[in-house]
């Protein structure tokens, strides 16, 4: 998932810390109620440290009734889809499904390298991708892996 909009309204606010703006706080809680109701409630949810991926992460996971932690990765900031995958392969093998909040234009090159699918990740976006493994440690982009489904905040409509 791409962390929900966020604000421009303090340009002197640092990148990492901007908050999300009035439209990101209302669309992630949506996505949040559709893992809810596409029973896709994750197992374990990893998170930039930036603000507004942390404060996405955290309204998806109430509005979806997620039970755990949300694990912060600073490695999720700044860096690259190699990077995020190997994040994921050192996740435990329990976690069978996994909610990544990040960033652009790092989520849709994870999507592209996982899936090979070329799609636009707005902000709040949301991929569903299923990845033929039996443990992380297994994920690598010739995983041969299958983008199922995308929304947008959009998408869902008002």
């Amino acid at each position: 998932m791409r962390h929900a909009k966020s604000s421009w309204n303090h340009p002197e606010t640092p990148d990492h810390d901007r908050p999300l703006n009035k439209r990101g706080k209302h669309d992630a809680p949506r996505m949040g109620r559709l893992l809810r109701e596409q029973d896709l409630v994750p197992d374990h949810i990893l998170s930039s440290t930036a603000r507004r991926a942390l404060d996405t992460a955290r309204a998806v996971a109430e509005a979806c009734a997620y039970e755990g932690e949300i694990e912060p990765q600073s490695d999720l900031y700044g860096s690259d889809a190699e990077c995020y995958l190997d994040v994921l392969r050192h996740l435990p093998d329990a976690a069978g499904r996994v909610l990544v909040v990040g960033h652009n234009p790092i989520m849709e090159e994870l999507v592209e390298l996982l899936t090979g699918a070329i799609e636009p990740m707005s902000t709040g976006a949301l991929a569903q991708v299923d990845v033929p493994i039996t443990g992380w440690m297994e994920l690598t982009e010739a995983c041969d892996s299958t983008l199922v489904r995308l929304w947008t905040p959009r998408s869902l409509g008002d």
